[in-house]
């Protein structure tokens, strides 16, 4: 079902949003993040953490499901269609946000570099998105 682009751009799309987010299981420690929370505030370290966790998954889950449908056996366009649907969904946010409250905002390599890195990942899912919707070869 999909086009060779499709699956390109779903590749691209999917490895780096599977990158980020077994690089975000580690960013806690990397940044030290629990120096910043009083210690005595042991419900909000264990908020923390679970949301990092659960972000950090669904960032993998999310690319791993959009390769397994892009490559794997049988011809979902339905399935496929919802979840990239999804996962542009997220990184649409992700991007909102990036404008809204930036990351980065000491260095604006750093800033606009984030918001391009985001926006090139939402572009991947959602070209990939309206080639299913569409069921139009991209080449």
């Amino acid at each position: 079902m999909e086009t060779v682009p499709a699956r390109i751009l779903i590749t691209l799309g999917s490895a780096v949003s599977i990158g980020f987010g077994v690089w975000h299981f580690f960013v806690p420690g990397l940044w030290d993040w629990y120096s910043y929370i009083d210690p005595s505030a042991t419900e909000l370290v264990v908020a923390v953490r679970a949301i990092n966790v659960f972000f950090s998954l669904s960032l993998v889950l999310f690319g791993l499901m959009n390769l397994l449908l892009a490559y794997g056996p049988g011809d979902s366009r339905y399935a496929t269609g919802v979840v990239l649907g999804a996962t542009c969904i997220l990184w649409s946010a992700r991007v909102v946000m990036q404008i809204a409250y930036p990351q980065g905002s000491t260095s604006s390599i750093l800033e606009y570099g984030v918001l391009l890195s985001f926006t090139l990942v939402l572009a991947c899912h959602a070209v990939a998105l309206l080639s299913v919707i569409l069921d139009r070869r991209l080449s």
